[in-house]
């Protein structure tokens, strides 16, 4: 019921993250600490799944959760703090897509398809960190998070 539960809202939260800069009602530092949200909601509610059998994975999940979750509450309302991080924040997204990636590898190792959740993250990361130095469009690095919530939550759907 759990893995069932995680896979739905990775759907959805996957779609969320493209339906939403398609339809440019968001600023692109928004769209990236609403992408990075998205991705720590996905964390927190996986790392208290996984607690009972995984408490390793599901200490690193919740400690990465909270720092994305920390993180995205300051780009989405600190208008300032994207000044800061202007020059980092396309790699910032692809490294943390990257991490998300690796941490999945790791934690889903039991599972038959948590390899390829965890390859898809590193690959859609470094895409990410490439196609965000030489095309500067925020619908197309948000769809590329949002593609990599919905590669997961199928993988999750067809493994339980």
């Amino acid at each position: 019921m759990k893995s069932k539960f995680i896979s739905i809202l990775a759907i959805i939260l996957g779609l969320i993250i493209i339906i939403f800069p398609a339809m440019g009602l968001i600023k692109v530092h928004a769209l990236i600490g609403l992408s990075i949200l998205l991705i720590s909601i996905y964390l927190l509610v996986v790392g208290v799944a996984i607690i009972d059998y995984n408490k390793s994975g599901a200490i690193i999940d919740l400690i990465l959760g909270t720092l994305l979750l920390l993180l995205s509450l300051c780009l989405i309302f600190n208008i300032a703090i994207i000044g800061f991080l202007a020059v980092i924040t396309i790699y910032l997204a692809g490294i943390t897509l990257i991490v998300v990636g690796l941490v999945s590898l790791i934690n889903n190792r039991q599972s038959r398809y948590g390899f390829y959740i965890g390859i898809a993250g590193i690959v859609l990361g470094l895409l990410y960190i490439v196609i965000g130095t030489y095309v500067s469009n925020p619908i197309v690095l948000g769809s590329l998070i949002g593609l990599w919530l919905i590669i997961s939550g199928i993988l999750k759907l067809l493994d339980g």
